[in-house]
């Protein structure tokens, strides 16, 4: 994972597709910064939850941004979004999320919502980067709060 988006990095600059290569380029800075803290390469996972981050970063900025009505501001981020969004793992649908939590709570018999901490012990390891980790824990508190 990390040598493809050296590699694009690589494409980009070429092509001169300076969007792509803003993103692809903060991107690395930020693997960069967490090899430096691990003190080790990254694993694709790590790579992965780099990425998620930035995502995450992106999509809380529209919302400040459509707040102070930037749209231009709105339309560049959510493009970088949709850059960052290719190296990321196909999402699982909302239908196999709840199904996986279901079953993280049947395995740690879950009854109540003190047992969140168990649930998404099992089930972050599985969805990391493949769902949004603030719907899948509102998920689980909904049907923790539901037993």
């Amino acid at each position: 994972m990390r040598e493809k988006i050296l590699t694009d990095l690589v494409a980009a600059m070429k092509e001169k597709d300076k969007e792509k290569l803003a993103v692809l380029r903060m991107v690395k800075g930020a693997m960069q910064l967490e090899e430096i803290n691990k003190k080790t390469e990254l694993k694709d996972d790590e790579v992965l939850a780099v990425l998620a981050k930035q995502i995450k970063t992106r999509k809380e900025s529209i919302t400040e941004f459509k707040k102070g009505n930037r749209d231009d501001l709105v339309e560049q981020t959510e493009k970088e979004i949709a850059i960052l969004e290719t190296y990321m793992p196909e999402q699982l649908s909302e239908e196999e999320v709840s199904k996986i939590i279901e079953e993280a709570i049947s395995k740690v018999n879950a009854s109540a919502p003190s047992d969140m901490g168990k649930v998404m012990g099992i089930i972050t390891p599985q969805l990391r980067g493949k769902a949004d980790m603030s719907t899948v824990s509102k998920l689980v508190k909904e049907k923790l709060a539901n037993l």
